[in-house]
């Protein structure tokens, strides 16, 4: 059975989705929630990412879900807003029904991988900020299906192309 991923790069006013699964291993920049973090306490975008879950996947498939995980720069360990994600992971896995795995990617330097495949794009300013963090959470999903071993050369697909 193909598993399929959802990636969510979490950020504090938007939040980039991307998907992909095992078997392919491409991973697809989906789209850019604009619901910030603090907005109910959280509440607003947990319901938007269940709506986005619902959306993409058959509640009979076996999705799993790959957080960005905000790791230092210095080896790797994590500061604060590691905690942040990892709290906001839980409290999101409670919510689901069915019960999905949550997983964990190093998110260093995603944004920059992001911000390097649009650097000839012709996208405006403002273009180019709605786009960022769903090509980072694709390029974190990237990473994360690259760690499962096996399988075709990875690489990102933009969802225009």
């Amino acid at each position: 059975m193909t598993t399929r991923f959802l990636c969510i790069d979490l950020g504090d006013k938007r939040t980039g989705l991307a998907i992909g699964d095992d078997q392919t291993r491409l991973s697809v920049p989906l789209t850019v929630l604009e619901v910030p973090i603090a907005e109910r306490g959280g509440e607003a975008l947990i319901d938007a990412l269940c709506r986005a879950m619902h959306e993409q996947f058959s509640p009979r498939a076996s999705v799993e879900l790959v957080f960005g995980l905000p790791l230092n720069m210095d080896d790797a360990s994590e500061g604060p807003r590691a905690k942040v994600v990892r709290a906001f992971a839980d409290r999101v896995g409670a919510r689901l029904d069915p019960p999905r795995p949550i997983r964990f990617q190093d998110e260093r330097l995603s944004s920059v991988d992001a911000d390097w495949q649009m650097s000839r794009s012709g996208m405006t300013h403002r273009q180019k900020k709605q786009r960022r963090d769903a090509l980072a959470a694709a390029a974190i999903l990237r990473d994360y299906l690259a760690s499962l071993g096996g399988g075709p050369e990875q690489r990102t697909m933009d969802s225009d192309d």
